[in-house]
């Protein structure tokens, strides 16, 4: 069953469905993130021969519902499709038809299709949602899934027993679609629901009639507290202590978590988790582990649970969880050990991707913010999925071996490898004081570039925001206002980057300021203010950043922007110049105490920024450019005529010597300051 179209009516048929895709993907009870697919067949003409040709567009692999583009569709011809029925060589050998729909492909053929291209090719039906609902996922989770299904939905919609996905299940869905022709769409055991129609508004009705339907069933047929009582003492910590107890568990869970590779970390209290962490059956629930195969993939089969109440002493719920950490990775070797066939792939990590604090709240994990933030999201979907068929039923999540068969599927094997590989700085976490402007703006937008996560650390609280949302928001930066002479407000930026991304690995004290004055003309208030910000700042933040990093025990970089004015001494210029040679020798200091700990002191002696330099603009720049008698807009030529290699020194180009320190490449060095002045010879360093 086809739409008829030509050129415009095949571009009119794309445009519905990425508007409908648009509808779905929006709300999330219809669909979690990257979660389900969308299709649509019609005709077209065939380039090759001008005649026209069936064809099927269906959401590619790897896509999200609600940010589809045309890009993210595959485009297949339906007469080859289907014709894969015929050489079908059984479900022992079904993974081979996903390397056939790259032959089913119309022209270049857009997205790689995805495993669900089946379910969509081979139902009879013009248009297809496949969704995972929570509601939905509910009743095929539920012990007696099938016989509530029919309760809830009499005829109209069909329970299909569980099957992995793939081209068995599709071949499923299509002899339920001609079988029943009453029946609007299933309910597919384990995993989710699929609704057909012969418009694009039937099915998209269809899917949503499946899914609030489902809703208020469990909401009126439910018993309440479906998770039990709350257990005394496990009730959420009051707002601030939470998140004060969050943050200083962060840097060991983030440890704990990446044991096998470097995590990025989320953080997550919101009353469907901490309501879920306070009752007496959290602990069974948690370890039977995930259903719905998009949420295992990202949250593995289960999480790690704290087994104390959220006021326990902090010292025993540290050990406690470095306990639980070596139980957890010991039966997660045993449970690839016990599925594992000869060709599996190699275990991937033991480690958790979501660990749960009751009273505090729910730490994910993943390569980059977003995949720990959607690893995060999908456990609060599989919380909701517990509680809708523990309220119905009883919880019956696939068996562990069919979990395990996706989860080291040959063809998500297959996904990992079409991954690109990580930036140099991915799944590191740095805080960059002063990035409001200049020089820190400069040093944040790179290493967000080379994949790093960034705290923007500003007295200037809104320069900070704005820089932030430039770097692409809170999945990429976050802003924080603070001010490096003050204790509390360091401590404070610092607690926000643990909850923001779980850890910090990379610190840059740019923060400074400078008022250029004659020894006589320097009031002591002038040498106290620059002594404060720049060197008992870095100081300040330096010890904070080491307090973190010895905790999580990965190492780790800080890096001083010193000056060339902290080498050579030039006139007018005592205060700026004392506190810059201040924070030159610390990092000589604290290359030598923290190295043992992994953890890299390194700085760089930047001269003549001009262009984008907020202390400069501050007139710091007119009162240099009297001292020389030169005009304050020739500054910078005047600068740059100075040195050996007669260029001008830009915020990227110190940007560019963080990121040669940091990413990698200088991996065995530690103590060094690198001079980024163009070639100033009084200031080389001996």
């Amino acid at each position: 069953m086809t739409t008829t179209t030509g050129r415009g009516g095949q571009d009119a048929v794309v445009e519905a469905l990425l508007a409908r895709s648009h509808r779905l993907g929006a709300d999330p009870r219809n669909t979690n993130y990257a979660g389900g697919n969308t299709s649509a067949k019609g005709v077209a003409a065939d380039p090759a021969t001008g005649g026209e040709v069936e064809l099927l567009w269906v959401k590619g692999s790897g896509g999200d519902l609600g940010t589809l583009t045309a890009d993210g569709l595959a485009a297949l011809r339906l007469d080859r499709l289907r014709a894969l029925r015929d050489v079908y060589p059984g479900e022992a050998d079904e993974d081979a038809m996903v390397a056939a729909f790259d032959y089913c492909l119309h022209g270049r053929g857009g997205a790689a299709p995805s495993i669900d291209t089946a379910m969509h090719g081979l139902v009879d039906a013009a248009h297809v949602d496949h969704l995972h609902p929570d509601s939905g996922i509910a009743l095929a989770c539920a012990a007696d899934g099938a016989a509530l299904t029919r309760e809830c939905f009499g005829d109209r919609v069909v329970w299909v027993p569980w099957r992995r996905p793939g081209f068995q299940l599709g071949l499923d869905i299509a002899e339920v679609r001609r079988a029943h022709p009453e029946a609007i769409g299933c309910v597919l055991g384990g995993h989710g629901v699929t609704a057909w129609g012969a418009t694009g508004e039937e099915c998209e009705a269809n899917s949503l009639f499946i899914i609030r339907t489902a809703e208020a069933f469990l909401a009126e047929r439910g018993r309440p507290e479906p998770f039990g009582p709350v257990r005394a003492g496990y009730g959420p910590l009051p707002v601030e202590e939470r998140r004060a107890r969050a943050a200083a568990l962060a840097p060991v869970v983030r440890a704990l978590a990446s044991q096998d590779r470097p995590q990025v970390g989320h953080f997550t209290d919101t009353d469907v988790v901490l309501d879920f962490l306070a009752r007496e059956e959290c602990g069974r629930l948690a370890r039977l582990g995930t259903s719905c195969p998009d949420h295992f993939l990202r949250t593995k089969v289960r999480p790690l649970v704290l087994d104390l109440p959220g006021d326990a002493p902090l010292e025993e719920a540290v050990a406690r969880l470095r306990e639980l950490h070596e139980e957890y990775r010991a039966e997660y070797r045993a449970y690839y050990e016990r599925h594992a066939v000869p060709g599996s792939p190699a275990m991937r990590g033991a480690d958790p991707a979501i660990v749960l604090v009751p009273g505090v709240g729910m730490f994910s994990f993943g390569r980059d913010k977003q995949t720990a933030r959607v690893a995060g999201e999908f456990y609060v979907n599989a919380i909701n999925v517990m509680r809708g068929a523990e309220a119905v039923s009883s919880y019956a999540p696939i068996e562990e071996s069919e979990k395990f068969r996706i989860e080291y599927w040959e063809l998500e094997e297959a996904k990992l490898r079409r991954m690109p590989p990580p930036k140099p700085l991915a799944a590191r976490v740095a805080l960059v004081t002063g990035a409001g402007s200049g020089i820190g703006r400069a040093i944040a937008r790179r290493l967000v570039a080379e994949g790093a996560c960034v705290v923007v650390a500003d007295l200037n609280g809104d320069a900070a925001a704005q820089v932030a949302g430039e770097l692409g928001g809170p999945d990429r930066a976050v802003a924080v206002t603070v001010d490096v002479t003050s204790e509390e407000q360091i401590e404070r930026a610092f607690a926000a980057a643990l909850l923001a991304f779980g850890g910090v690995d990379l610190v840059v004290n740019n923060a400074g300021i400078s008022l250029s004055k004659p020894l006589l003309e320097t009031a002591a208030e002038d040498w106290d203010l620059q002594h404060a910000i720049m060197a008992r700042g870095s100081f300040l933040v330096s010890r904070e950043a080491a307090r973190v990093m010895l905790e999580q025990g990965m190492g780790g970089d800080i890096v001083y922007i010193a000056s060339k004015n902290g080498v050579f001494a030039g006139p007018n210029n005592i205060a700026y110049g004392a506190a810059k040679a201040d924070q030159a020798h610390q990092v000589r200091l604290l290359a030598a105490e923290l190295g043992p700990h992994g953890v890299r002191v390194n700085g760089v002696n930047p001269d003549g920024v001009v262009r984008g330099s907020g202390i400069f603009a501050s007139g710091w720049g007119a009162r240099r450019a009297a001292v020389y008698g030169v005009p304050e807009e020739k500054l910078g030529e005047y600068y740059a005529q100075r040195t050996l290699l007669k260029r001008e020194v830009l915020p990227e180009h110190v940007a560019n010597a963080v990121f040669a320190l940091t990413g990698g490449e200088l991996s065995h060095t530690t103590g060094l300051h690198i001079p980024v002045d163009a070639g100033v010879a009084a200031a080389f360093l001996r």
